[in-house]
């Protein structure tokens, strides 16, 4: 199995997850500090802590409808809490007895989460797996109402790193890079979403 871990720009209590918008709903955002019309809590919304990841889906804030990048500084309590509550989002053998009971599972869970290949500074596939965390409407209700400690505005750091990386100066790119570093996954949780490392805490009752 290829490596999974939750890798994240993160300290002692929150965590950061990046997501792309169109300016119609970013601005409000931002004015707001957290998401207001016309963005939708009954959608399903996709949060990623990965950066680079989510230059990926975004092309360096260049996509139409993905101009300006969001980093969204959420409590670590938050995130625990959605994947304490998530299900996989397509099946896979071990993790269910069968496709049935993941199924059940699916429909009686408010979040969605998924391991996509991480990328490098060329957006290429690499090894090891990067989690994509959707949350349904229960969710997205509580991530805007209650988990979003800051708003900031990254589209700029994501266009600066996209021109370096084109010009060939990785190693200046890199430097401009959020850090990011695995975290310690409670082991109920590490369990429930296929953590491969590193070693899951086993006293957290954080977010139950």
């Amino acid at each position: 199995m290829s490596l999974r871990e939750v890798r994240a720009n993160a300290d002692a209590s929150s965590v950061v997850v990046y997501q792309a918008y169109p300016a119609a709903i970013a601005d409000p955002a931002l004015r707001a500090g957290t998401f207001v019309a016309p963005f939708k809590q009954e959608r399903m919304t996709w949060i990623k802590p990965s950066f680079r990841w989510m230059m990926y889906r975004c092309g360096w804030a260049t996509k139409p409808g993905q101009e300006r990048v969001l980093a969204v500084r959420i409590s670590l309590e938050g995130l625990w809490w959605a994947l304490r509550r998530s299900c996989a989002s397509s099946h896979g053998a071990g993790r269910h007895p069968n496709r049935e009971a993941w199924r059940r599972q699916l429909a009686e869970s408010p979040v969605r989460v998924q391991w996509d290949p991480d990328r490098d500074m060329d957006l290429n596939p690499l090894p090891q797996r990067s989690i994509q965390i959707g949350l349904g409407p229960e969710a997205s209700r509580r991530y805007v109402d209650e988990w979003i400690v800051e708003l900031t505005d990254v589209t700029e750091l994501a266009r600066e790193v996209g021109r370096l990386v084109r010009a060939g100066d990785q190693d200046g790119a890199r430097a401009l890079l959020p850090e990011e570093h695995p975290l310690t996954v409670p082991a109920d949780i590490a369990e429930r979403i296929d953590v491969t490392g590193p070693a899951p805490a086993r006293t957290n009752g954080q977010g139950r």
